[in-house]
């Protein structure tokens, strides 16, 4: 998505004096879709910037940031230096190990060299060879791209159907798609119900590209991607908070709810509760079989995990099933980023509106074979670009497939 943006926003131009070298004049936009910076200083002789997230924080943790330099002369070597937002978040949220940078528009995401930490705040050095580049926080994945990628699967595969789940608070659409390849080998009455969903909170985009990961290899040749088309039918959502994701507002515990802990009989949100309207029909109709809820953890989480429910929510059928699932994903996903062996319970000791939380939420009112789940895929380490979450997201739909093809009927109940 070309995030070109036609004003000038938010710039500081510390001016260079006594130089005899002319340069092109270095400046900061910040007035396109999912953009968050504030800057404190642009420094012209040095290519140093210094900058916070300006995230509105009543919208969410203010830890993402993302914004576009002008005026660059090529194979310049700029820095951004990255504080902290005003605020009680730790910096280490607005601080990842390294950083990401586009020169062609945001189609293709690059990292920087690995952040430098120094009296609380972190610098990425990037040699641009362009005259424009994209600085964030990680390889940005905003409501544009949603629309693009379900347009293009759309457009590709006749089994691919593109739908608007809801319209948000703020009137953007939320685009999905159901991926439904009906077979003459496969009875349709047997096939199983999965949903996969992204961006819950809108910061973390690994999420979105770990879904692109799991549906471009399920849209693919690969003979296991065509066995689970036949044999599931897929909902996907890549961007669930697309208000917060264009605003480049965090969405992370935000007022006056949470997207994770608003699944609840009354939610806030008009996306939360289309899903949940889905879902709940699926599953009345018995085609409801795995719910899969995407994210990024904490900075210290350098393996990505899962997520689960309380064991006491979880009946023997539902403890078997998730137990063969994550043995299957344990399989499936083994790198560069290896799923850690350890699951983690979402209760009450987590957090007190556990029973609101997307997956235990479908634990609790699916019916009791059904696998819920939160895949947290880590970002604060040298994968987390691109290609190690969608190599990940890949992984996931093996895990899945091999789920579903090992133990197919035990994820009817008992």
């Amino acid at each position: 998505m070309n995030r070109t943006p036609a004003g000038i926003l938010n710039t500081l131009v510390v001016l260079a004096i006594g130089t005899s070298v002319a340069r092109a004049e270095l400046s900061v936009r910040t007035d396109f879709e999912n953009a968050s910076a504030e800057v404190i200083a642009v420094h012209q002789e040095s290519g140093l910037i210094q900058m916070r997230p300006a995230g509105d924080p009543k919208r969410g943790w203010p830890c993402w940031w993302s914004f576009q330099v002008d005026g660059i002369e090529p194979g310049r070597t700029l820095t951004i230096e990255v504080d902290r937002a005003p605020g009680n978040l730790s910096a280490s949220w607005a601080q990842p190990g390294f950083a990401a940078y586009s020169i062609d528009g945001g189609k293709t995401w690059l990292q920087t060299e690995k952040g430098v930490a120094k009296e609380g705040r972190k610098s990425y050095a990037a040699r641009i060879n362009a005259k424009s580049a994209w600085f964030a926080w990680g390889p940005v994945f905003d409501v544009g791209d949603a629309h693009e990628l379900v347009d293009r699967l759309a457009a590709e595969h006749p089994y691919v159907a593109k739908f608007e789940l809801a319209k948000s608070r703020a009137g953007r659409g939320v685009p999905a798609i159901v991926v439904d390849e009906k077979s003459a080998d496969v009875d349709d009455a047997s096939r199983f119900g999965l949903w996969i969903q992204a961006r819950q909170h809108a910061w973390e985009s690994g999420g979105s590209w770990v879904g692109v990961g799991f549906i471009d290899w399920l849209t693919s040749d690969d003979p296991r991607a065509a066995a689970l088309r036949r044999q599931a039918i897929v909902t996907f959502v890549p961007v669930m908070d697309v208000d917060s994701v264009a605003t480049g507002n965090g969405g992370k515990n935000q007022v006056p709810q949470d997207h994770n802990r608003d699944w609840s009989a009354a939610p806030h949100f008009p996306e939360v509760a289309a899903a949940q309207k889905r879902i709940a029909e699926l599953d009345k109709a018995g085609r409801f079989d795995l719910f899969v809820d995407l994210h990024n953890p904490a900075p210290s989480d350098l393996r990505p995990f899962f997520f689960v429910s309380p064991d006491e929510e979880l009946n023997p059928t539902g403890r078997r099933n998730l137990a063969t699932f994550v043995a299957a994903a344990k399989g499936e996903i083994v790198g560069p980023l290896v799923l850690s062996p350890n699951t983690k319970p979402s209760g009450a000791a987590y957090s007190p509106q556990w029973q609101a939380i997307s997956k235990n939420w479908v634990t609790m009112n699916c019916r009791p074979h059904v696998v819920a789940v939160t895949l947290e895929t880590s970002w604060n380490t040298e994968h987390g670009t691109t290609a190690g979450y969608t190599t990940v997201g890949r992984q996931l739909g093996l895990a899945i497939e091999k789920y579903l093809r090992e133990s197919p009927r035990s994820a009817a109940g008992e």
